[in-house]
Order: C-alpha cells, then sequence, then structure tokens
C-alpha cells in the first residue's frame, strides 16, 4: 500500500493518545492527509517490569487491557482493512474516555476494557463482525503488535510513551506526544501542529519537555471541558513511581 502522509502508533487505553488523536483527526480535515493508525503497546514496552513495584496499582490492568484491545485491532486490520482500524479506534476511545466514568469502578475498569463484552458492542455499531472480538485472548497477535511496537520505538527511542507519530514517513519526521491535555480548537489544532512538526523536523532537535501534566479533559477521567484537570508529575513520561 501506498504510504499515509501520518502513521500514528497508539495503545488504545492511553488517555493522552486519545486527546493527541482527536487532534490529529481535526488536523487530518483541514489538510487533508491521510492517516495509517499503527500499534505501540504500553505493556509490551513494559514487559520486563515489576509492575508492582514501579507502577500505581491499577496499570498492570490497564496496560494489559490496552495490549487485548489491540489483538482486535491486528484481527480487524487484517480481516477488514487498515481503514477500518482508524474507525475501531475512534469508536473505542470514544466509549473509554469521552464517556462518564462508571461509579463505583476502580482497575475492574481496565479488566473489563479488555474483555469481548466490552468489545462486542462497538464492533456491532461499527457494522463488522461480533467474532473479531475473539482475538482479545489470542496471544498468537502479539508478535505483529510487537513488530509495530519496535517499529515505532525505533523512530524515536525506547525511553518515551504513547503515541509517537510519524509524518511523512518512511524518511519524514517522527516524535512521541505531544503530550496534551486540553483540545484546541480548528485553527489553533493546524498552528499547533505546524509549530510541532518545525520543531522536530529542526536538525539536532531532541527534546523539548515539562514532566508537570494536568489530567487530560477526559469525561472518562472525570474532567469536563471546561474543567482544568488535576496536575501530575509524570517520570520519564509515565506514572512510574521508581526507575
Amino acid at each position: 500500500m501506498p504510504e499515509a502522509d501520518i502513521n500514528f502508533y497508539f495503545d488504545p487505553v492511553c488517555p493522552f493518545a486519545w486527546m493527541a488523536s482527536k487532534w490529529i483527526r481535526m488536523v487530518q480535515a483541514q489538510r487533508d492527509y491521510s492517516v495509517d493508525w499503527r500499534f505501540i503497546s504500553l505493556r509490551l514496552i513494559n514487559a520486563e517490569v515489576d509492575y508492582d513495584a514501579h507502577f500505581p496499582p491499577e496499570y498492570e490492568a490497564g496496560h494489559t487491557a490496552g495490549l487485548r484491545l489491540l489483538r482486535v485491532a491486528a484481527r480487524t486490520r487484517r480481516e477488514q482493512g487498515r481503514a477500518a482500524v482508524g474507525e475501531l479506534y475512534a469508536s473505542l476511545g470514544a466509549s473509554i474516555f469521552d464517556s462518564p466514568p462508571a461509579p463505583g469502578k476502580d482497575s475492574a475498569v481496565a479488566d473489563h476494557r479488555g474483555s469481548a463484552g466490552f468489545v462486542e458492542p462497538i464492533l456491532r455499531q461499527l457494522g463488522v463482525p461480533v467474532a473479531l472480538a475473539g482475538a482479545v485472548d489470542d496471544e498468537s497477535w502479539d508478535a505483529e503488535i510487537h513488530a509495530e511496537t519496535e517499529e515505532a520505538l525505533g523512530l524515536t527511542g525506547r525511553d518515551v510513551g504513547t503515541p509517537i507519530i510519524h509524518f511523512e514517513p518512511p524518511t519524514g519526521v517522527a516524535f512521541f506526544g505531544p503530550v496534551i491535555s486540553r483540545l484546541p480548537d480548528e485553527q489553533d489544532a493546524v498552528q499547533l501542529w505546524d509549530h510541532v512538526v518545525g520543531l522536530a523536523g529542526f536538525a539536532g532537535f531532541a527534546e523539548l519537555k515539562r514532566s508537570l501534566r494536568e489530567l487530560p479533559q477526559l469525561r472518562g477521567l472525570g474532567v469536563d471541558v471546561d474543567e482544568v484537570g488535576v496536575q501530575q508529575d509524570w517520570h520519564a513520561g509515565s506514572r512510574r513511581q521508581k526507575t
């Protein structure tokens, strides 16, 4: 297939990837870019990490749910085509992040997100076979997801999170992020894009960073669009408790 204008590597349970994906869709609509939605798994990146020692208690379940959803996305791509991945991600993200959080659920929500029961109604609404949800338990897809994760990390280095964006592949600029907690309006969306690509494309540029992050304006995280999320300090691009 011909190269897309943008390769967007996502993990479906990452709120910052979801915010960036909504921004990219705004840019795509105004610049008429094509986007190929590709996979990067936080669970596979942290495969050798002791979650109990290094992460908040809900992270292992959340990252595992992301991997299970990526299995469904990989099977969807194989059987329904690459365009179907973008539609699936849009529906998954809307269900996970753009709806109010379920009352009384914490880490159990992460387990549910990685279940066939969570995915099946989404597939049904998209008009694709509900049987695709069976991939959540099929580890045979993990090699493909791992290869694409390594592809993404090969573009940026390994000390990053999600999303990773590759503009004008195979030779164009690639970068982690941007990490945004608020969605810009249409005009600012394109301006932000031009700034990010311009900075990342400067020869010799490596990093501009602030580890303080607002909780994104996502109803699924309990933050409405007119609110400012609580500020958190992220270490090395994650919520690791120690390195």
